[in-house]
């Protein structure tokens, strides 16, 4: 795709293991980083993006063919959940929802008028290893795949599947990143691990991919997804937001590995 660099696709083997959160930090660390980076809501069936970017209203398209894309914290960003209402479930069978996914992609007008295009597009996936999945690996260039879990042994267990999809496809894994790895009480200070620690690290040596980081469980980050504003942007100081900082340098490190990359994004990136 001429005007993207690099799409990365961000995983999971099962819902609610903050994916959509995850995606929407990364991305915006990423552009606080030099990157021109976009986000590509793939979650056919549940939107969340623009939610936490805090967008409404519908993209323009100037000629009817294609798609300018939403803008917010640096960076751009297209869903399905700007074409429909709300509360409008998508009734749709797989086939609908792969052709959308593509539609999406393809006649969104990336990286403005410029000319630049994009560094890197995130893609933020459903969870499971179904039709977008194999849509995305099978007929779109992907740079490689980000798998996120929790440390707990159930979501690893999913998580491995999903890791093991990438490799059949030959959709290179990146890395891991742990969320809410660990909960720091505001009262006290006391650090706990509710769910449960290490299945991210294990993981991670198991499969010989590398740790990409450790995110905390912390109230801010759900109250900042909600409020439209996510944490990197609205508390760049605090430390879930050097976190996910920490997480975007060492993406940007794996991509470098790969000598495409290294030639088109540069080492001032890293």
């Amino acid at each position: 795709m001429p005007r993207i660099r690099n799409i990365i696709a961000i995983g999971s083997g099962k819902g609610g293991v903050g994916k959509s959160t995850t995606s929407a930090n990364l991305a915006v660390a990423l552009a606080d980083l030099g990157a021109r980076v976009g986000l590509l809501d793939a979650d056919i069936y549940g939107p969340s993006i623009p939610t936490m970017l805090g967008l409404s209203g519908r993209p323009d398209s100037p000629d009817g063919k294609s798609i300018i894309p939403m803008r917010a914290h640096g960076i751009e960003t297209m869903s399905i959940g700007f074409l429909v209402e709300q509360d409008t479930p998508m009734i749709w069978r797989g086939p609908m929802a792969t052709s959308a996914l593509t539609q999406l992609l393809n006649e969104t007008r990336w990286g403005g008028d410029d000319g630049e295009g994009l560094d890197i597009l995130i893609v933020d996936l459903p969870p499971g290893t179904g039709d977008i999945q194999l849509t995305l690996a099978q007929k779109i260039p992907v740079a490689g795949a980000v798998i996120v879990t929790t440390p707990q042994d159930v979501a690893t267990l999913d998580a491995r599947k999903a890791l093991k999809m990438f490799e059949k496809v030959h959709v290179p894994v990146l890395g891991l990143i742990e969320n809410m790895a660990q909960h720091m009480c505001s009262n006290c200070g006391h650090v706990e691990h509710l769910f449960g620690s290490g299945g991210g690290e294990r993981m991670a040596a198991q499969y010989g991919v590398p740790l990409l980081g450790s995110l905390p469980l912390e109230i801010a980050i759900r109250e900042q997804g909600d409020a439209g504003t996510p944490v990197v942007r609205a508390a760049p100081a605090s430390a879930a937001a050097q976190a996910y900082r920490d997480v975007a340098q060492r993406l940007l490190a794996e991509l470098d590995k790969r000598p495409r990359v290294k030639a088109e994004i540069g080492a001032q990136l890293v």
